[in-house]
């Protein structure tokens, strides 16, 4: 394959039957077993986004390629990762990203085996008591029946993680703080154009912002990590390095998708814990990176 993306796309499934891509996904793992994996978890990528298929195969395989040597999962139900269309305009073409889930974030940092325990949580109205930003300490009353916190209006966001050897670290952010990270980031969620992740799912885009914020701050970050937070929000070359899209380079977004980044909130123990089941309704469409994108 040429070192450039190529312009011309073809359907996912139709790719990877060639020899072309056989080879190259071979070479790229190396393990016969491990390629099949790959190739059908693609496959279902794809069927499951169809928008995928309009994109480059290279950047699809290379967004996977890159999900795979962090052992985390495409699929939607897991939220470790997602393959998200991106217009590229200068290039005339569409690619797609690599974009990492909060899930995934959660994967990594346990998986290090610094951290003891992390967690992050929607706080919802009347539960918060107060928050000392000083001394890190919160006071909640949470809401005891599951079903009325569910519906419950949400006020704020709360993050934190706490080493093996002890050491703690939270975060707490009101919604409206959040709200304005949301506008400054994203400028379909600005313009309220109703397709973003934002729009869709605020409290996922949320719970990956905070854990972004305090990893990335206040972490020890293994390779791992440090190589998905290089690689998130960009196009993956073949080699796995990764190329960020100018904002002016994307294209305007034809309709909006439905909720793809897992609900609900998340307070995990890495002790025997599971990724966790997230939700999707599999209608991801094309989006402008500021859109995902948080800093």
């Amino acid at each position: 394959m040429s070192n450039g993306l190529s312009v011309q796309s073809q359907s996912v499934a139709v790719a990877l039957r060639t020899s072309k891509y056989q080879k190259f996904v071979d070479q790229a793992l190396n393990d016969p077993q491990r390629s099949k994996q790959l190739v059908s978890s693609i496959i279902s990528a794809a069927l499951n986004n169809p928008d995928l298929n309009n994109c480059t195969v290279e950047s699809v395989i290379s967004a996977a390629l890159l999900g795979e040597a962090l052992k985390l999962s495409p699929s939607p139900q897991l939220g470790h990762f997602y393959m998200v269309p991106f217009n590229d305009n200068k290039n005339n073409r569409k690619v797609a990203t690599f974009i990492l889930g909060y899930k995934g974030y959660i994967q990594l940092a346990i998986r290090s085996g610094f951290y003891k325990k992390i967690h992050v949580l929607a706080i919802k109205k009347g539960e918060l008591v107060r928050y000392d930003p000083l001394d890190e300490e919160i006071e909640v009353n949470l809401i005891q029946d599951e079903l009325d916190r569910e519906v419950a209006e949400t006020t704020g966001y709360y993050a934190m993680f706490e080493y093996q050897n002890g050491f703690r670290k939270t975060m707490y952010w009101s919604k409206a703080k959040m709200e304005q990270h949301a506008i400054r980031y994203s400028p379909g969620y600005r313009a309220k154009k109703g397709y973003t992740f934002w729009e869709k799912d605020f409290d996922g885009m949320a719970f990956k912002t905070m854990l972004r914020q305090l990893i990335s701050k206040w972490g020890i970050m293994s390779i791992e990590m440090q190589t998905a937070f290089d690689g998130d929000n960009a196009v993956i070359s073949e080699d796995l390095t990764p190329n960020f899209i100018n904002t002016e380079d994307i294209g305007s977004i034809p309709e909006a998708p439905s909720g793809n980044l897992p609900p609900s909130d998340s307070v995990v123990e890495p002790e025997g814990a599971a990724a966790g089941d997230g939700e999707t309704d599999g209608d991801e469409k094309v989006y402008s990176i500021g859109d995902i994108v948080d800093d």
